[in-house]
């Protein structure tokens, strides 16, 4: 299994960009996929995640101002940030729990995306 992000990029503050992810491989079903970001020196941390029935959860930080969503038949999930602030800068990885079938035994797991920077001026 592999998680792909595409999107990214530089962008003014109050600015929008949109980030995309793929899932592909041996995936019996995508539970809860979601955006983690790491800013330089920090840990990472929750950005939004949805789950399978479509629960959405976001970090207080941006609430209101992202917005999470999947295409449940194309194994994608998606970010949409509007009103980006200079802090919204961070390498955004996608993070999926994925269940895999393997000879008969069925096992959840966690992924992780290669990460795309996300860099907004001031």
């Amino acid at each position: 299994v592999q998680l792909q992000a595409f999107g990214g990029g530089l962008v003014q503050a109050g600015g929008s960009l949109s980030l995309s992810c793929a899932a592909s491989g041996n995936i019996f079903t995508i539970n809860a996929m979601g955006w983690y970001r790491q800013a330089p020196g920090k840990q990472r941390d929750l950005v939004a995640t949805i789950t399978s029935d479509g629960t959405t959860k976001y970090a207080d930080s941006v609430k209101g101002r992202f917005t999470i969503s999947r295409d449940y038949a194309k194994n994608m999930v998606y970010l949409q940030m509007n009103s980006l602030k200079a802090d919204d800068t961070a390498v955004y990885y996608c993070n999926a729990m994925i269940t895999i079938h393997q000879i008969d035994i069925l096992s959840e797991w966690e992924y992780w995306g290669q990460g795309t920077l996300v860099t907004v001026s001031s």
